[in-house]
């Protein structure tokens, strides 16, 4: 009689099962995740340009005119993670600005949905892309 050592290990099957059954779990997870960031990146735009608008109108408050240099009222461009760049537009003539956050990297160019984000003096928050402008805004 000889003596048969039994194997320890994986069999070929149980090998692709574990394969399958990750990549289920990755197909359902990875656009959530991407979702995720790119509802991440819009809100650093949005935190960016309600900021700026507050600021624009204490700069007015103050100097009784807008401003259309950014550093006057101590907003930085590209936004704090680098996704956005900030402008803005004025009239003085007729008291209005308004300001918009354009990608300019990472996840924010793959956004279709919300390609810019824009907020005037009345507060009236808009953007361009296929998403409805509360979405985009985050209501």
């Amino acid at each position: 009689m000889k003596n048969r050592r039994k194997l320890a290990g994986f069999t070929l099957i149980e090998l692709m099962i574990t394969v399958a059954i990750l990549g289920i779990i990755a197909s359902v997870a990875l656009p959530s995740y991407f979702e995720h960031v790119k509802r991440t990146a819009r809100t650093e735009a949005v935190t960016a340009l309600l900021d700026a608008a507050n600021r624009q109108e204490q700069f007015f408050v103050d100097n009784r005119q807008y401003t259309d240099t950014l550093t006057d009222i101590g907003v930085t461009t590209p936004t704090e993670h680098g996704f956005y760049k900030i402008t803005v537009e004025r009239d003085n003539a007729a008291g209005t600005f308004s300001f918009t956050a354009t990608p300019v990297a990472g996840p924010t160019l793959k956004d279709d949905e919300c390609k810019t984000l824009t907020i005037d003096d009345t507060g009236l928050k808009t953007s361009t892309g296929s998403a409805d402008h509360s979405r985009c805004w985050g209501k």
